[in-house]
C-alpha cells in the first residue's frame, strides 16, 4: 500500500512538472506574439529607412493575454496539484472534468485570437 501511494505521490509530481513546462511554453509564446510587432518594425526601419511603418497594438494586447494565460496555467497546475495530494492522502481520487473544460476553453479563446488577429494583420499587408 505505502509503494503504491509513493507510486500516486510521484505520478501527480509528474503532472504538476508537465502543467508547469506547458506554463511556460505559454507565456513563452505570449511573449514572441506580443514582442512580434516591435521586432517587425524594427526590421522595416533597418530594411526601408523612410518608409513609415504601420503600428498595430493587437500582437501586444493578444501576446500579453497569452503570457496572462500562462500564469493563470501555473496556478491552477499548484492548485491542482495541492488537491490531488490531498485526495491521495484521504484516499479519494477522482477525476476533475470541470478543470479540463475551463482549460481547454481558455486554450479554444487563446487559439481563436490568434486566428483573428492573423487574418486582421493579413488583410492589412
Amino acid at each position: 500500500m505505502v509503494e503504491r501511494r509513493a507510486t500516486e505521490y510521484l505520478a501527480n509530481e509528474r503532472t504538476f512538472l508537465a502543467w508547469i513546462r506547458t506554463s511556460i511554453a505559454v507565456i513563452s509564446l505570449g511573449f514572441v506574439v506580443a514582442k512580434f510587432s516591435v521586432w517587425l518594425n524594427e526590421l522595416a526601419a533597418k530594411l526601408q529607412p523612410g518608409v513609415k511603418v504601420h503600428h498595430s497594438g493587437a500582437s501586444m494586447l493578444i501576446g500579453v493575454s497569452i503570457m496572462a494565460l500562462g500564469g493563470l496555467l501555473a496556478l491552477l497546475a499548484a492548485w491542482r496539484y495541492d488537491v490531488v495530494n490531498r485526495a491521495i492522502e484521504s484516499g479519494v481520487v477522482r477525476p476533475d472534468r470541470r478543470l479540463m473544460f475551463v482549460v481547454t476553453a481558455m486554450v479554444t479563446m487563446m487559439c481563436v485570437a490568434m486566428i483573428v488577429y492573423m487574418l486582421l494583420t493579413a488583410q492589412q499587408a
